[in-house]
Parts: C-alpha cells; structure tokens; sequence
C-alpha cells in the first residue's frame, strides 16, 4: 500500500498549507447564522464542520470530490464484465481526491485482500451472541472486539508525535475496511444459514468476495454489491453514523471504536435502518390490500390512512435533499435494466408516484420525494437475500469506506476534540423575553 499512502502524503503536505493558510487570512470570517429554531430540530442545516470527502446540495444531491453519481458510475474503473464502478475506486477518489485508475483500483483490491484475515477471538464473540440478536448489534460489538489490534492505540501509548496520528490511522482504516465484509458474511451465515460459513476467495475485488461469502455467485447480484458499496459509501460528515464516528474520533478513539459508535447511529430506523423498515411497510401494505400489485387508489388510500394514524411512510423525506435522491435513482435504473416485471419493483415504482404528492399536499413536509432506502430493500429481495433485518449490516460495510476516509483526513489536518455548546430552555426564554 505505499504507492496509496505516499500519494495520501503527497496531497497531505499540500492540505496542511492549504488549511493553514485559510484559517489565518479568514479565521475571523462569519459564514452563517442560527436561530433558535435550529437549536430544537436537531442542529439542522448548522454548518458545523469539514468533511473532505462528499458534500450534498439539496437540489443537486451528492457530490464526490466535485463529482455527481452519475458521473461516478461513467467515470470509475470497472471489473471485467462489470456494469458498475468498483467500490475501491470511490474510496481511492475520497481519500486521494483525484480519479483513480484501474492499476490504482487494482492495487487497492489486493491490499484488502491481504488485510483480511480475522483474529479467531472475533468469530468466538460473534459466536456467544444470542443470534436473535439484531444483526446490527451483533456487528457493532463485532467491530469492537477488532480493536485490541488497532495500530493507533500501540502507536499513541508509545508517545506518538501528532503530526503522525494519520499515519497509524491510515493503517487501521485499511485493516477495518478489509475484515468487515468477512465479519459481516459470518453474521449472516451464521443467523440464516445453520452456521454454514463460506471461507474467502483470492484474486477479487472487494464486493466479490463479500457476496461470495454471503453465499451468492450470481454476475447481477455481484454488480448489485458493487452499486450498493458505492452510493451508500459516504454522505458528507453531518449524518448520524458519520458524525456519530467523527466526534468520537476527535477524541482520538482509534477507528474501530470510532466505526462502531457510527455504526450504533446507524442501526437508528430515522437512519440506515429505515432500508428494513421499508420493505417490512410494503410487505404489510402489499398483504393489507389482498396480495399483488395493488392499484394507485388503493396504495393512495393506504398511505392516507397511515398519515392519519400518526404513522410515517418509510423511505421518503431527507433532511438535506430536496428532491429524488439520486442513490434512489442509481438503484432504479439498475431495477429497470435487470428486473422490470418484478412485482416488488413495480409496486415501489407505483409507490412513487403515488406518495410524494400526498405528503406535499399536508404542507408539512419539505421533501417528499424518495430516498436511498426507498428502493434498496427491493433489489436484494429480488436475488434472494430476503432476510431485510441484516439489509442496516450492508450498509455499515459500504459506509465504512467514507467514514475511514474522513478519519484519516480529520487526523491528518490535526481536528481538534469536538466540544460545542449548549444551554438551557430557561436561559433562552429569559435572554429573548428582556
């Protein structure tokens, strides 16, 4: 990994000025305002922080490095064979902040390939777990119990200067995004398929082995990881598994406990495990209006009736786009090439042009369109993978890629401990009512 590395070092010595140089010339420079509203939604829309790696518009969706998903879907190398950009390629473009190429992406597979052995006392925590435990929670302690090899930990207790806490960071970041899919797979198999593990293939790329461990084989549902690790690899820094993993990081937690407190928001249902949430609503919708592909009138009144009883309609809304988002998008371009009878898939499609207008019309909601989770349980079903409460799991491995990368380039430019204010509602009321 040295050729990686040493172009992270190269970019790195040129950010440290860079970052330097305008924080002193601009340091004192206001950039926003809050309102008290702000302080009781959730710190919504407050920029509070610097994210590297992605940034999201509200009406443009997603950018990687500058670049829009669908020009990450043209631009980044593909396996042979392959419809789909490779996972390691947007993890290269993150971290590095140039495209890579296929030699780059090559490089990157036969280094996780390498870091990818899994101590056996990990298999053995996984194994005292009750297995009707959530898959995520399982996955989460799994994470932890990697952390007695954490490069960073060692390197700190020895007197680390700071200027080299990326340095160690890199490595364990490479070690985490290596062993993960095989601790994934092994929940997986060992909840839903009797204990029958699948030992890791070599000379693969990343979400081909993945899936291999999974248990599946076939070319679609191969292309569908390598989709799903990309979109959902990073999303800026102020989600809930981002910044959960970025403020735990600022207090130099090493990456594993940092991935796993990101990894604790994301098993949230107003987070990643909305995906299960969704197909569990259609599911119940689809059965409640007597099986099938129900009508636009009667999934307009079940979804009417839902609002009525207080209930939320999973996989519509986001707190920053304002518009479809276009990892619902990717993913339905994939349905429309590989599955376009599917019943399931007509019935999120009919979904969408049933609901948003609905939602607009209670004049509460700011965006109605679809997000990401909207339509990902569905494709997954579609090639066998039917077990949705483990859909959160795939998330957190795809995730993992952003992440790390924002680890690496917090320690790298030195971020300090996150510590923001806070008050109370009393000192708020006396301070606006003088």
């Amino acid at each position: 990994m040295s050729s990686l590395k040493k172009k992270f070092e190269e970019q790195l010595s040129q950010s440290r000025i860079k970052v330097k140089n305008f924080v002193s010339d601009y340091g004192d420079k206001v950039i926003g305002e809050i309102n008290l509203r702000q302080l009781y939604s959730g710190m919504r829309g407050m920029l509070s922080m610097i994210t590297e790696t992605s940034k999201l518009d509200p009406n443009e969706g997603i950018r990687f490095r500058g670049y829009t998903l669908p020009e990450i879907q043209d631009v980044l190398p593909r396996a042979e064979g392959s419809n789909q950009p490779l996972p390691e390629g947007i993890f290269y473009l993150m971290l590095i902040g140039s495209l890579p190429d296929e030699k780059d992406v090559k490089q990157i597979s036969l280094e996780l390939e390498k870091r990818s052995n899994v101590p056996n006392h990990v298999f053995d925590v996984i194994n005292n777990l009750p297995k009707d435990m959530h898959p995520m929670t399982q996955f989460s302690i799994a994470i932890l119990s990697l952390q007695n090899g954490s490069n960073f930990s060692v390197s700190y207790k020895s007197g680390l200067n700071k200027l080299d806490y990326w340095d160690a960071t890199f490595e364990d970041a490479l070690d985490l995004i290596a062993r993960i899919p095989r601790v994934a797979a092994y929940i997986y198999r060992r909840i839903y398929h009797n204990e029958k593990y699948i030992e890791p293939i070599k000379g693969v790329d990343w979400s081909k082995n993945f899936a291999h461990m999974l248990g599946f084989s076939d070319s679609e549902f191969i292309d569908l990881i390598r989709l799903y690790m990309t979109i959902h690899s990073d999303h800026e820094g102020g989600n809930v598994s981002a910044h959960a993993s970025h403020l735990v990081g600022s207090a130099l937690s090493d990456a594993y406990i940092s991935f796993s407190a990101g990894m604790n928001g994301l098993a949230g249902p107003l987070h990643g495990l909305a995906n299960q949430e969704v197909v569990r609503w259609l599911l119940e919708m689809q059965e409640s209006l007597g099986g099938g592909l129900p009508s636009r009138d009667n999934i307009s009144e079940y979804v009417q009736k839902s609002l009525s009883e207080g209930k939320v309609i999973p996989g519509f809304g986001h707190a920053v786009l304002r518009k479809t988002d276009p990892r619902y998008t990717a993913q339905r371009e994939f349905a429309l090439k590989y599955l376009p009878d599917d019943e399931l898939f007509l019935l999120v499609s009919r979904v969408y042009e049933v609901v948003p207008s609905i939602l607009e019309s209670t004049g509460k909601v700011k965006n109605p369109w679809p997000n990401v989770d909207a339509h990902s349980g569905v494709l997954l079903l579609k090639y066998g993978m039917t077990e949705y409460d483990f859909f959160t799991v795939l998330f957190g491995v795809s995730r993992s890629l952003g992440i790390m990368a924002q680890l690496i380039w917090s320690r790298a430019l030195g971020m300090p401990i996150e510590r923001p204010g806070s008050t109370t509602t009393d000192l708020m009321i006396k301070k606006f009512s003088n």
